[in-house]
C-alpha cells in the first residue's frame, strides 16, 4: 500500500500544529506522559505511523522498551505510576468515543484531576486531540510507518 499524498498540510498547517505542540509541552505535563498518551491513543486507532514515530520519540525521552511493549496492556502490568495509569485511561475514555461508548466518566476525570491541575488536564486533553487528528489523517491519505518527526 502507498500514501495518497506526498504532503497533506500546507505551510499554515504546520504552523499551527507548532503552536499546539508548542502549548502541549508548556502545559507542564512530563513529557513521558505525553508520549504514553500519544502511543495509547495511536494504537487504539491503529494508526501505524504515529505509532512508529511515537515510539522513537520516547525512547529520544529516555523511556524503556519494556514500558513501551506493555503501553498497550498497562492495566494488567506494574510498569507504570498512578499518575500514569490515570493518563492512559483517560486517554483511552476520550479516543473511544464511537457508538455508545461512554467517553470521559465522571470517574475517569476525577482519577486524572487527582494527579493533573487544570493546566496539566489541558495539555494532556489537546494532547489526546491532536493524537487523534493525526490518526485520522494518517488512516485518510494511507500515510505508512517508517518516518520519525
Amino acid at each position: 500500500m502507498e500514501a495518497r499524498l506526498k504532503s497533506p498540510a500546507t505551510p499554515d498547517v504546520y504552523t499551527a500544529i507548532q503552536h499546539l505542540t508548542k502549548a502541549i509541552h508548556a502545559g507542564g505535563v512530563d513529557p513521558l506522559v505525553l508520549e504514553l498518551v500519544h502511543l495509547r491513543a495511536s494504537q487504539i486507532n491503529g494508526c501505524g505511523p504515529c505509532v512508529f514515530g511515537g515510539i522513537a520519540s520516547a525512547k529520544k525521552h529516555g523511556e524503556t522498551d519494556e514500558r513501551l511493549h506493555n503501553v498497550v496492556a498497562w492495566r494488567e502490568t506494574p510498569f507504570f505510576t498512578e499518575e500514569e495509569r490515570a493518563a492512559l485511561a483517560l486517554t483511552e475514555a476520550a479516543t473511544r468515543i464511537q457508538d455508545g461508548a461512554p467517553g470521559v466518566t465522571d470517574e475517569i476525570w476525577g482519577a486524572a484531576a487527582a494527579h493533573f491541575d487544570d493546566k496539566q488536564l489541558s495539555a494532556i486533553i489537546l494532547n489526546i486531540a491532536i493524537t487523534n487528528f493525526f490518526n485520522r489523517i494518517n488512516h485518510a491519505t494511507r500515510e505508512q510507518a517508517g518516518k520519525t518527526w
